[in-house]
């Protein structure tokens, strides 16, 4: 029998995956437990409706990371900074300075964990910078960290 998952069951499938089950296993425990639906006609169109939603949706956040990672190619970000004599500075530079910062000059909010930063920086100079805005959609930021 042909039913849709409702939820992941571990060694059977994922939510939303059309499955084969056998009668007695479908009737019995998935059906009662409300972790599947018959696969009909009408639950089948119910399905493609929702992943078509969802691809819809998924693609139209996708052409808005796209936009921002247009916007922050072009950007160079100036950041100021108190350092020694030496060019290391008091502190560091974090993922959530880089994101107030952008915010605060050119009204982009990016999430301080899409910001992929292997460790704070520590010294004066130029830096281009990561940031993951969507699956497969990463910007580059040029990052200019001077003294004040």
């Amino acid at each position: 029998m042909k039913v849709i998952l409702k939820a992941d069951i571990k060694g059977v499938g994922r939510k939303d995956e059309v499955i084969n089950a056998s009668d007695g296993y479908a009737r019995n425990y998935l059906f009662p437990k409300k972790l599947a639906v018959e696969a009909n006609n009408e639950n089948m169109s119910k399905l493609k409706a929702k992943n078509d939603s969802a691809a819809f949706k998924k693609e139209t956040e996708r052409q808005a990371a796209l936009e921002i990672s247009k916007k922050i190619e072009k950007i160079s970000l100036k950041m100021v900074v108190k350092a020694g004599e030496n060019g290391k500075i008091f502190g560091g530079v974090t993922s959530k300075e880089i994101t107030d910062s952008l915010k605060k000059e050119y009204k982009i909010d990016v999430d301080k964990k899409k910001i992929l930063l292997d460790e704070t920086i520590k010294n004066l100079g130029s830096f281009v910078i990561d940031i993951k805005l969507f699956e497969g959609v990463i910007a580059k930021l040029k990052l200019n960290v001077v003294n004040e």
